[in-house]
C-alpha cells in the first residue's frame, strides 16, 4: 500500500506531497543533513551514504512495526515538473491503543520559514486522526526542545497548544523542552 498524503498550493508557497522514504532519498538526504541547525536538533546523525541507508532502514522497521510512521515531505518545483526534498514528518505511536501519540519533524534549510513545516504538519495531523480514530487516537503530542523557537511556532500555527515544559534529563536531554497538544476534532 501506498500512502501519499497531498498539500494543495497557495498563492504564496508550492504544493507539497508527503509518502513514506524509500531507497531514492539517500543522496538529497544526506545533502540536507549538512546542514547545521539541522544537526543541532536531531538525535540521528547523517553524514555519508551509510548513515543515510541505516537511517533509512529505521524509518522502514518503523513502517513494519506501525511505531514510528514517518514521511519525506517534498516540495513540487513548478517551473521544472520535479520535486525537492523539504523535510521530515514523523508519527510515533509507542503504544496504539494508549490513545495518544507524538508527532517529530525537520525541515531543510531551503524550506524553512516558507510554511511548508506547518502545512506538512497539518497533514500528518489529519491524516493521523482520520487513519487512527478507529484505535481510539484522540491526542497527537509534539515535544521540543524549549530554546528552539522555530518548532515552537509551527506548533502554534498547527495549532498544536502548548501544555507544560518539560525539565531536563541528562544526558538524553540536556535542555529543558515544551510540550504541545493537539486534541482530535481540532480542525481548521
Amino acid at each position: 500500500m501506498t500512502i501519499t498524503l497531498r498539500v494543495d498550493a497557495t498563492s504564496s508557497a508550492s504544493a507539497l506531497f508527503l509518502r513514506p522514504w524509500n531507497a531514492d532519498d539517500v543522496e538529497p538526504l544526506v545533502e540536507v543533513y549538512r546542514d547545521p541547525t539541522l544537526r543541532r536538533w536531531t538525535s540521528l546523525p547523517v553524514e555519508s551514504t551509510e548513515d543515510a541507508v541505516r537511517w533509512l532502514d529505521v524509518q522502514k522497521r518503523g513502517w513494519e512495526t506501525g511505531a514510528r510512521l514517518s514521511f519525506a515531505v517534498h516540495e513540487d518545483q513548478s517551473d521544472t515538473g520535479e520535486s525537492r526534498l523539504a523535510g521530515n514528518m514523523a508519527l510515533k505511536r509507542a503504544d496504539p491503543h494508549s490513545g495518544s501519540a507524538e508527532v517529530g519533524y525537520w525541515t531543510a534549510p531551503h524550506a524553512r520559514g516558507r510554511g511548508v513545516a506547518p502545512r506538512a504538519l497539518e497533514a500528518l495531523t489529519v491524516w493521523a486522526f482520520d487513519t487512527f480514530a478507529v484505535e481510539g487516537l484522540e491526542r497527537l503530542e509534539l515535544l521540543h526542545q524549549a530554546d528552539n523557537h522555530a518548532s515552537c511556532r509551527v506548533a502554534e500555527k498547527a495549532r498544536y497548544q502548548f501544555h507544560q515544559v518539560l525539565p531536563a534529563q541528562p544526558p538524553s536531554f540536556p535542555r529543558d523542552g515544551h510540550v504541545h497538544i493537539r486534541q482530535a476534532g481540532t480542525r481548521v
